[in-house]
């Protein structure tokens, strides 16, 4: 594979705090088409206070999934807008079997083929040392980490200069533990799927941030 953005359809999977969302931001400054989060899309629905977004709330602090139907009508919505003509990159979708089912056919109908499904891999243990140490600026949403990633001026957002910052409610012990046991129980059976599709590729994402993007490009044939 060789492809530098146009036409590049890839998916970031792995489990909660693995830097799939890191990676996900990192390629899209390299290769610039569009990143959907969808767990931004469904905090931004939260925020909006509707009687949908509350039940998504409840569902997103008790580090629960939201129902499938939900993700897959705003998703399909999603990649027809202009944004992602030339290419996307899916960050924490599908979540399921059934949702990595519905996406295929998704594509399938849209005429649109997964150049590469990623899977980045990360021990437990880290993953809750990145979780709990995670933060980021209310102005910008530029994000720092307790001890990976603090900002150059005690309390001043590098970006923007804000000094407001919050954690994810989400961002807690028993949530995260709750978390892992969903990823291992709905999560992980979509590996296998994606891997007998051929589109499987696995990356070690236990290095800094720096390492695991060269060896996403690699994957990719980004050589830019």
């Amino acid at each position: 594979m060789s492809k530098n953005g146009s036409g590049l359809h890839i998916v970031f999977t792995g489990a909660p705090g693995c830097g799939k969302g890191t990676q996900a931001r990192a390629l899209k400054e390299k290769v610039d088409i569009c990143h959907l989060s969808t767990g931004e899309m469904l905090r931004a629905e939260a925020a909006k206070g509707t009687p949908l977004g509350s039940e998504i709330s409840a569902l997103i602090d008790g580090g629960n999934l939201v129902p499938d139907e939900m993700i897959i009508k705003m998703l399909s919505s999603r990649i027809e807008e202009d944004d992602c003509k030339n290419g996307f990159i899916l960050d924490g979708f599908p979540r399921t079997l059934p949702q990595a089912t519905v996406l295929d056919e998704l594509l399938e109908q849209k005429g649109i083929k997964l150049d590469a499904v990623i899977e980045i891999q990360v021990p437990d243990e880290i993953i809750m040392e990145r979780i709990l140490g995670r933060y980021a600026c209310m102005t910008c949403g530029e994000g720092y980490h307790d001890k990976f990633h603090k900002p150059k001026v005690y309390g001043v957002c590098d970006k923007c200069g804000g000094t407001n910052f919050y954690r994810r409610i989400d961002d807690n012990r028993t949530t995260v533990q709750n978390r892992l046991v969903n990823y291992r129980a709905l999560t992980y059976p979509t590996i296998p799927f994606f891997e007998k599709k051929g589109v499987l590729c696995c990356v070690d994402g236990t290095g800094t941030i720096e390492a695991t993007s060269k060896k996403v490009n690699v994957i990719l044939g980004i050589t830019q």
